[in-house]
C-alpha cells in the first residue's frame, strides 16, 4: 500500500495542468486507501446556514432521478479552457468537431481558481462570486456552438475556490492563526457543509442552463486531499452529517435543482475510485455519487495508474489495457444501482506524460488515443471526454 501511496506521489507532484488530475497523489492516494473518520472538528458555536432548512448538506429527499435528455445520442467531446472558448483557439477546435465524430465540448464556466469565466451580471452571482472576461462574449459562444450542432457541457469546479476563500474565510477552513488553509500548490478550498457554497454553485449551474448549456459537469466535489489528517487543526462550520454523506447531499441536491430544467447532471471522479473503497477523509463515494447524476465521469487517464494497476508494470504504456482494467471495476462498482446506475462517459488521455521519466510512458498519438477508445467500445462504454490541458488533440484519430 504504501509503495502505490509513493508512486501516485511521484506521479502526480510531476503533473501539470489543470483539473483533478493535478492534485497530490500521495494525498489523494491516502484519502482513497484510507477510511479514517470520527475525528472531533472544531466549528464556531452559531453555524450560519443560508437556504430553506430541510435542504441542510446531508439531509435527503425522494425525489426520483430521471434524465432529462434520453434522445441524447452518445456525446464524445473534449475539454475546452475559458482561454480557448474565448480566444482565437476556439476556430481550430471547432473545425476539429466539425471534421469528425467528436460532438460535445467541457466548456469552463468556473475554473480552477474560482473565476466566473464570463462577465456575469446577475447580483446573486458578483455576491459572492468574481467574474472575469475571459469568455467576452458569452451569448455569442453559445450561438456559435448552436451553429455547429456542438452539445455545450458547463465545467464547474465546485469546492476548490481560492477566489472564494480569500472573497469570503468564513467559508472556508481556518487555521489557528485565523489565516485561510492551504494545500502544497497555494489552493484553498471552500467548506461543502455550507449552504452558501452549495447554493453559489447550482445559482451558477442554473444562470449556465438559461444560457444554453445542456449538461453541468461538476468537478472537485471533494474535501481537500488529507483533509482527515487536518481538519482537528482547523476551524470550520459543519453539520451531523458526514463527509461523504455531505458530498452526496450536495450531488443531490443539485441534480434535484436542476433536473426541472432540462439539464443533465454529471460528476467528474478519480478514476480509481471505482477499485478502492469510498473516501471519507475527502468524502466521495463512487456509488453514491452516481446514484444523483445523470453521467459520472472517472478520469481514468493511464498516466494516472502506478505499476501494478491492472496487472500492467507500465499502466501509461499499456492504454488498451489499462482503460479495460478501469472500465471492468467501474462495471464491477455499479452493478447493483438498478435504474440509478448514470451514463458512463470517462476522462481518456491525449497528452503525453513524459513526466513519468524515460521507460515509463510512451508518446501519446493516434494509436495510443485509438487504443482507449477501443477498449472503452470493447466493455459496452460509447461515451467518452478527451482531456488535454493545452487543448491541443490528436489529429487523424478514428472517433468511433
Amino acid at each position: 500500500m504504501d509503495i502505490i501511496i509513493s508512486t501516485f506521489m511521484l506521479l502526480y507532484s510531476l503533473l501539470t495542468g489543470t483539473g483533478e488530475d493535478s492534485a497530490s497523489a500521495k494525498q489523494l492516494a491516502a484519502a482513497y486507501l484510507n477510511a479514517a473518520a470520527g475525528e472531533t472538528i472544531v466549528q464556531p458555536d452559531s453555524p450560519s446556514l443560508t437556504g430553506n432548512p430541510t435542504d441542510e448538506p446531508g439531509v435527503t429527499t425522494t425525489i426520483t432521478k430521471k434524465d432529462p435528455q434520453p434522445d441524447t445520442p452518445p456525446i464524445k467531446g473534449i475539454y475546452v479552457t475559458a482561454h480557448s472558448a474565448g480566444g482565437s483557439r476556439m476556430d481550430s477546435l471547432l473545425k476539429l468537431l466539425d471534421e469528425t465524430e467528436l460532438n460535445s465540448m467541457v466548456i469552463d464556466i468556473k475554473d480552477d481558481n474560482g473565476y466566473i469565466t464570463y462577465p456575469t451580471t446577475t447580483p446573486e452571482l458578483l455576491e459572492i462570486g468574481t467574474a472575469k472576461k475571459f469568455i467576452g462574449d458569452i451569448d455569442g459562444l453559445m450561438t456559435k456552438l448552436k451553429s455547429h450542432d456542438i452539445y455545450p457541457i458547463a465545467r464547474i469546479v465546485v469546492f476548490k475556490d481560492t477566489v472564494l476563500s480569500v472573497k469570503k474565510p468564513e467559508l472556508s477552513f481556518l487555521q489557528a492563526d485565523g489565516t485561510i488553509w492551504k494545500n502544497g500548490r497555494g489552493e484553498s478550498f471552500v467548506n461543502p457543509y455550507r449552504q452558501e457554497v452549495w447554493d453559489y454553485n447550482i445559482a451558477l449551474a442554473k444562470e449556465a442552463a438559461r444560457l444554453g448549456f445542456k449538461e453541468i459537469q461538476f468537478d472537485y466535489v471533494r474535501f481537500p486531499e488529507g483533509f482527515e489528517n487536518k481538519a482537528d487543526a482547523l476551524t470550520f462550520n459543519k453539520t451531523e452529517a458526514s463527509r461523504v454523506d455531505t458530498v452526496a447531499g450536495f450531488v443531490k441536491y443539485a441534480r434535484e435543482q436542476l433536473e426541472p430544467l432540462g439539464v443533465r447532471v454529471s460528476v467528474d471522479i478519480f478514476g480509481y475510485a471505482a477499485s478502492v473503497p469510498a473516501a471519507e477523509g475527502i468524502g466521495q463515494d463512487f456509488v453514491k455519487i452516481s446514484n444523483d447524476v445523470h453521467v459520472i465521469s472517472p478520469m481514468i487517464y493511464p498516466s494516472h495508474y502506478s505499476t501494478g494497476w491492472f496487472k500492467q508494470k507500465k499502466p501509461d504504456r499499456s492504454p488498451y489495457a489499462t482503460i479495460k482494467g478501469a472500465m471492468d471495476d467501474t462495471h464491477v462498482k455499479l452493478k447493483d444501482t438498478g435504474e440509478l446506475k448514470p451514463i458512463i462517459r470517462p476522462w481518456i488521455q491525449d497528452f503525453t506524460a513524459s513526466w513519468l521519466g524515460k521507460g515509463n510512458y510512451v508518446k501519446y498519438g493516434k494509436v495510443e488515443v485509438e487504443a482507449q477508445i477501443k477498449a472503452l467500445h470493447d466493455s459496452g462504454v460509447d461515451e467518452y471526454l478527451l482531456w488535454n490541458a493545452g487543448n491541443k488533440y490528436t489529429p487523424d484519430v478514428d472517433y468511433k
